[in-house]
């Protein structure tokens, strides 16, 4: 029930049940069955915080990135206040999952690691990823290249966690969604030319030379980004020396984006998480990112030995 359940809405996993097994469930019984074994595993997950004292691989590759799930807010009646279909009650938004992952490189089985920015904020999702290198086999001598979209406190947490031993790259990607729109606003229908000029010297580390052709160009101050794309694309440059090291990144064969965790999202996360028409309580996201995680890292077998040995014993 619960295998079915972390890979389908819950109706679709009572089908499943139905389907395969001739056995008819409950939708609610799938949910509450799959959510109580997902908050377990939630519960069991002991992050590793303290980096061991081993030399560790040689080298991991690390990402980390954010894309939006959709959440729900459902106010109850105030005293005295009359009960209301609790559709209409709601509030609905987008909140934030991050996750992250970390693997040798040449290796296709990362370890995985994920949280929600309203729960734990850029502390708890540097956490899972120091949990994921430590995973992956990093020590005191491990080499961490970790990639990321630019935002500012996932630079912050490599450093923290990590500090002289990690190297921090923006996606060269995110760089060139800020060139592009500067490329039309300073070469007209030359913008092709003249972005892949700016972004080969981005690769040949020469960011000096970007900001310097992008100088003369620059919009008023008062100009907002979308209406001062060179501004904008000038000043996420300036903001981020040091990460723009791509020459070393090619030598040593190493990722100069972050499509690898971009990827996973769509499969990992939103493959259940952002289903048509589907919206979560906050605890109830944690939850199932828990579970998923679960899956994601092989460790599913091992939760149900542990229930089973667990029952034995008792």
């Amino acid at each position: 029930m619960v295998d079915f359940g972390a890979d389908n809405p819950f109706a679709g996993a009572a089908h499943k049940l139905k389907e395969h097994y001739g056995i008819e469930v409950p939708i609610s019984a799938v949910c509450t069955k799959t959510e109580a074994h997902a908050e377990s595993m939630r519960k069991n997950t002991l992050l590793q915080t303290q980096m061991p004292e081993r030399p560790g691989v040689p080298q991991l590759i690390a990402e980390l990135d954010g894309s939006m799930i959709p959440e729900v807010e459902i106010s109850p009646p105030g005293k005295g206040e009359p009960q209301v279909d609790r559709r209409k009650a709601r509030k609905v938004k987008g909140t934030e999952a991050r996750l992250c992952l970390a693997h040798e490189p040449g290796s296709v089985t990362p370890v995985f690691g994920a949280s929600l920015a309203v729960l734990g904020g850029p502390e708890e999702a540097g956490a899972q990823l120091l949990h994921c290198a430590i995973r992956a086999g990093a020590g005191t001598a491990t080499k961490l290249h970790c990639v990321g979209d630019g935002a500012p406190w996932i630079a912050e947490q490599v450093e923290l966690r990590f500090g002289l031993q990690a190297r921090y790259l923006v996606d060269l990607y995110h760089v060139c969604e800020y060139l592009a729109p500067a490329a039309e606003r300073i070469a007209g229908k030359e913008m092709q030319a003249w972005m892949d000029k700016q972004k080969q010297k981005m690769k040949e580390n020469r960011s000096s030379e970007v900001l310097h052709d992008l100088q003369p160009f620059l919009e008023d101050d008062t100009a907002g980004d979308s209406d001062g794309p060179v501004r904008a694309c000038h000043r996420y440059i300036r903001n981020r020396p040091g990460q723009f090291d791509y020459q070393t990144a090619l030598q040593s064969g190493l990722p100069m984006g972050s499509g690898e965790v971009e990827s996973a999202h769509r499969y990992l996360i939103q493959a259940r998480l952002k289903l048509s028409g589907a919206w979560w309580k906050i605890d109830n996201a944690a939850k199932m990112l828990a579970l998923r995680v679960t899956r994601a890292n092989d460790d599913w077998n091992a939760y149900w030995s542990g229930l089973h040995r667990h029952a034995a014993q008792n």
